[in-house]
C-alpha cells in the first residue's frame, strides 16, 4: 500500500534525476581533489557513463541501490507484495540487463568498468576512491587483463 496519493507519488518520482546526482556530484569532487579530470554522462560511449577517466580508460557508473536492484532478491520479494509490483520488477529487471550488456560493450572496446552503488559511495567515499586510485595503479602497470569482468566494489574492498 501506497503512502502516498497518485499526485504525490508523480510529484516524488518527477525530481529523480538522473545526472548529477549526490552521489555522482561528491564523487566526482573527490576524485578532482585528487588532481583526477574526467567526463561526465560522456555521450560517446555505450550506457553514458557517469564518470570517465579516460586518461586511464576507466568508465564510473554511481548507480542508486533501488533502481539497479542491489540486493535483487530481498527487494524483488518487498516489490511483489507492492503496488504495481509489475511494473517495477519488470523495469529494475530490464535496469540489471542493460547494466550487464553495457559492462559488457565497454570491456570489449577495452575499458575497465566500476560500478559504485550510491551507499557506499556516501558512506565511504575514500574507500570508492582508493579502489579507483589501486585500478589506475594496476592498469599503469599493464595489469588490464586482471580485470575482465566489471568490479564489484564490495568484491574489490575484501
Amino acid at each position: 500500500m501506497d503512502n502516498l496519493t497518485p499526485q504525490q507519488r508523480q510529484m516524488n518520482m518527477k525530481h529523480i534525476k538522473s545526472k548529477d546526482t549526490v552521489i555522482e556530484v561528491s564523487l566526482r569532487k573527490a576524485l578532482w581533489a585528487r588532481g583526477y579530470r574526467y567526463r561526465k554522462n560522456y555521450k560517446g560511449l555505450p550506457g553514458h557513463p557517469d564518470v570517465v577517466l579516460t586518461k586511464y580508460r576507466i568508465v564510473i557508473f554511481c548507480d542508486g541501490e533501488f533502481f539497479h536492484g542491489k540486493d535483487w532478491e530481498v527487494l524483488r520479494a518487498r516489490l511483489e507484495r507492492s503496488n504495481n509490483s509489475e511494473y517495477w520488477i519488470k523495469k529494475i529487471t530490464r535496469n540489471m540487463e542493460r547494466d550487464e550488456a553495457v559492462n559488457k560493450q565497454l570491456q570489449a572496446l577495452g575499458w575497465t568498468v566500476l560500478r559504485f552503488w550510491g551507499q557506499d559511495i556516501k558512506k565511504d567515499i575514500e574507500g570508492c576512491i582508493k579502489t579507483i586510485e589501486e585500478i589506475i595503479f594496476h592498469n599503469k602497470l599493464g595489469e588490464e587483463s586482471y580485470y575482465q569482468n566489471p568490479i564489484d566494489v564490495e568484491d574489490w574492498q575484501e
